[in-house]
């Protein structure tokens, strides 16, 4: 019978092992957790400065990426000291030194924005208000790792493991923020918890360092020599991981703007994808990975050639094929790209050299999707740019008939001429391609899927084919129209005449934001003063709205609008009214007033001048008591700026109106129920809300049904409207939590539009 191993001084026993890796798993795994929480709640701080534009996450992540990759040099810096002790003191005292900026805030100093460079005057917001502490929390993954490495523990080799925990953590702490976190508790209270947090951490972190400095130096000293042989890695595998890491990196920018823009900016729809990408780290780092990497290497295909097809039918208006369809196929592209990622790991002797790679990486990806991108194209180019360098990131392969593969190359040159060429045409063939050209362009997509799974094709051919599919999308737009695009930090939008040029059509994301007919039925030109169409028109909720005010006063009124659009309110006033507008976003003050696209301003409000900035901020400095009619109507595609729509928003609007006026919100959407919303924000600060969600009955072609409420201190403030059958006075809903600025809860919204069958 064999006798137990008895540890010598200079061997860990058991149950030390035990207890090193319990603590080291802890401190990694809470390290992660506070890391990847502290994102959704902080941007969700700033949110408010900046109009809560879905860009702000996008120039966030940036932020956050870039943080990622200087405290991973750091940590590679700091572990090239030979002295244990000196990177555990170095290390403590940078935690210690910024849990004393805690708890999080936005720097004195920051309160209002400039007009212009908002995505470098957010990167300094964030950089004084969190940069150090989230700089500390950065660095913690891969130092920890190494010191585990030190500490002479069998698992100590391949340390890789430890990546998984820490992604488990990021990936709980994103999933539980808008599930649990954002709807429970306020801002205050979710910023109390997190400093707690961080002063627990560091004294997880004291304890690893205490291990590391008791950990017997032969052992240590063995564990160093078993890496002593592993050649290091060459320039080349390290540009491989810089590009692997990339790609997804960027396309978890690109899908989230996409499908945040439709929705809301809201931390719900951030932490989605960003979920995924961080369990595609935590399945492709297991020992036994639970999809194996040849698996995801043969649906990658598939999923990217789905992307082809979701963004050639569009989908947007089906919210579960908008957030679903898209982020399934991310995950799958981002497994095939971090696995191979894995596959190619260095051994623990270069692992803080990998970790710096993977962060220069994801930086340079978050840089390309979230600032370069944005100044650089009139449209979202980055997604499908990223989409078609996701085939570079397989393997090289050994083709299968190679003799006949070197037809390809040919064969797809004559394809490409045959289906793009038709675009440039306005005969029958180009107009049948237009009306196909889901099927055309999702055909190449299914090409390219199929040439990697029958032909094992080389990632060149797969990359050129799916070149050839986003291209065809691109020359076939689905708009029916001639389309030009303007972009800003606030989104793209895009101007869209139809095919006979009677209208002008405004949209911003897939929705649409205004329309004015510029021909009529005969094709003669539209003179005179423009009729107000679309969601405005005059039997519409807000048209209504208008006309009882208007009514109710007797007298000339003086109206605050919200949001500009296409302009379309400014026909909506009469003479002698004074109406003023705010608007965030230039390029749209531009839009509505270039003759070109829109006529409204120029017919009706010729020396229109917007207030510039967000409505919040520069609303807040208009005289209190001098407002008959208050219009919020500042959407940016289906996304509703929740500033906006908060308890203390309507204090604003309450204490800007004159005796007698009333505040009309628009509150159309097709993923989110905000009448209730917006009711007991207004019942909050002791005001009554009639609700209008009825069609007008018309069967023009741009004239769309509306939800509106209105909101005012007593019944007969809103004239008319108190006696329609079409407007509801409306309680606020039992058991439902009022909107502010410290609590909002976007996931309830969703669930009510879904539960009411919208």
């Amino acid at each position: 019978m064999r006798s137990p191993e008895v540890p010598t001084k200079d061997q860990p026993s058991a149950s030390r092992n035990r207890l090193v890796l319990s603590v080291y798993t802890a401190s990694i795994f809470l390290s992660a957790l506070l890391l990847f929480s502290v994102q959704p709640l902080f941007t969700k701080m700033v949110l408010p400065r900046l109009g809560g534009s879905p860009a702000v996450w996008s120039v966030a992540m940036v932020f956050f990426q870039t943080l990622l990759l200087a405290g991973y040099s750091y940590a590679h810096f700091l572990m090239r000291i030979r002295n244990r002790a000196v990177p555990v003191a170095v290390h403590l005292a940078l935690l210690v030194v910024a849990m004393l900026t805690l708890p999080l805030s936005i720097a004195g100093g920051w309160g209002e924005p400039p007009t212009t460079g908002y995505a470098f005057w957010l990167l300094g917001l964030f950089a004084v208000s969190i940069g150090l502490p989230f700089f500390a929390l950065a660095a913690n993954n891969p130092l920890l790792q190494a010191w585990f490495v030190r500490t002479g523990h069998p698992a100590g080799p391949d340390p890789y493991f430890l990546y998984a925990s820490s992604n488990i953590g990021s990936f709980l702490a994103l999933l539980s923020y808008p599930v649990l976190l954002e709807p429970m508790f306020t801002l205050h209270g979710q910023d109390l918890m997190w400093t707690f947090g961080y002063g627990l951490l560091i004294v997880l972190i004291a304890a690893c360092g205490a291990l590391l400095l008791r950990s017997p130096v032969l052992a240590v000293a063995d564990m160093e020599a078993e890496d002593t042989d592993a050649p290091p890695p060459a320039w080349s595998l390290r540009a491989r991981w810089i590009f692997l890491a990339a790609v997804p990196s960027g396309l978890l920018i690109a899908v989230t703007a996409h499908i945040s823009t439709d929705v809301a900016a809201a931390p719900l729809l951030w932490v989605l994808p960003l979920s995924l990408y961080l369990l595609t780290w935590v399945l492709v780092f297991q020992s036994r990975p639970l999809l194996p990497h040849k698996w995801m290497l043969m649906v990658q295909p598939l999923a990217i050639a789905g992307v082809v097809i979701l963004l050639a039918v569009g989908g947007e208006q089906n919210l579960l094929l908008t957030l679903g369809g898209h982020q399934v196929c991310f995950f799958l592209i981002a497994m095939g790209c971090h696995g191979e990622l894995a596959r190619t790991r260095p051994a623990a002797k270069y692992l803080t050299g990998f970790y710096v790679a993977l962060s220069f990486g994801g930086m340079l990806g978050g840089l390309f999707a979230g600032l370069i991108a944005p100044y650089s194209f009139s449209w979202v180019a980055e997604y499908p740019i990223l989409l078609a360098l996701a085939a570079l990131c397989r393997p090289e392969a050994s083709e299968r008939l190679p003799r006949w593969s070197r037809w390809y190359w040919p064969f797809l040159a004559v394809l490409a001429v045959a289906l793009i060429a038709p675009a440039s045409s306005s005969g029958k063939i180009g107009l049948w391609f237009e009306n196909h050209r889901t099927w055309v362009a999702g055909g190449v997509g299914v090409l390219a899927a199929l040439l990697a799974l029958a032909l094992n094709a080389s990632r060149w051919k797969i990359f050129a084919t799916i070149v050839v599919a986003l291209i065809l999308i691109r020359a076939y737009p689905s708009d029916n129209g001639r389309v030009e695009t303007v972009r800003s930090f606030f989104g793209v939008h895009k101007i869209v005449v139809t095919p006979d040029g009677q209208y002008h059509v405004l949209m911003h994301g897939t929705t649409i934001h205004g329309a004015q007919k510029f021909l009529n039925d005969d094709g003669s030109k539209v003179e005179g003063r423009p009729e107000p169409i679309s969601y405005y028109h005059k039997d519409g909720g807000i048209g209504q709205a208008i006309t009882a005010i208007r009514a109710r006063k007797g007298t000339p009124l003086r109206v605050a609008v919200i949001g500009v659009g296409a302009g379309t309110l400014a026909c909506a006033s009469e003479r002698g009214e004074t109406w003023k507008f705010f608007e965030i976003d230039q390029s749209m003050v531009d839009t509505a007033r270039d003759p070109r696209y829109f006529s409204y301003v120029q017919n009706c409000e010729p020396d229109f001048k917007p207030v510039i900035g967000d409505a919040r901020l520069t609303f807040a400095k208009e005289p209190d008591g001098i407002y008959d009619l208050i219009i919020v109507d500042a959407y940016s595609s289906d996304a509703i700026p929740i500033h906006l729509a908060t308890q203390e928003a309507m204090r604003i609007y309450k204490d800007k109106l004159a005796p007698q006026g009333a505040v009309v919100m628009h509150v159309s959407n097709r993923h989110l129920e905000l009448e209730s919303v917006v009711v007991g924000i207004a019942d909050a600060n002791h005001l009554k809300s009639w609700v209008y969600n009825e069609d007008s009955g018309r069967d023009d072609e741009y004239i769309f049904a509306t939800d509106v409420v209105i909101s005012a201190r007593e019944e007969a403030d809103v004239g008319a409207l108190a006696s329609s059958d079409k407007w509801v006075e409306t309680e606020p809903t039992e058991n439902q939590r009022v909107w502010t600025d410290d609590y909002s809860n976007i996931l309830g919204a969703v669930y009510r539009r879904l539960r009411d069958g919208e």
